[in-house]
């Protein structure tokens, strides 16, 4: 019998949050625009063009996973990206969503 090595539930559970974390267009956009600049809420609202309290519930979410961080810039707090290779991850499915649109197989 072949020997496998199954995940472990913690790490499943985990894997699973993140990605449904990951299944909201604008969440993706604001870790690509924070990789870029740490930026205020007030700052996300204008690029993305979504509203104030959107924004922030979102941020929240993303700090829960620690994949963004607030750091004191004054009185208001700048967002930073906490984890640049949650990206790598972006990128490799934005890769294969490429494909998957041009109609192209790997390799191709």
């Amino acid at each position: 019998m072949t020997k496998v090595n199954p995940i472990d539930d913690q790490h499943l559970k985990e894997v699973s949050s993140i990605m449904k974390l990951l299944n909201n267009s604008k969440r993706v956009q604001m870790l690509f625009i924070l990789e870029q600049a740490s930026l205020s809420v007030k700052e996300i609202v204008d690029i993305l063009k979504i509203d104030q309290p959107t924004v922030s519930h979102n941020l929240a979410m993303l700090r829960k996973h620690q994949l963004v961080s607030a750091e004191r810039d004054g009185k208001y707090n700048k967002y930073v990206l906490n984890d640049p290779h949650i990206l790598d991850i972006i990128n490799e499915t934005l890769s294969h969503a490429d494909h998957v649109l041009r109609g192209k197989k790997h390799g191709e």
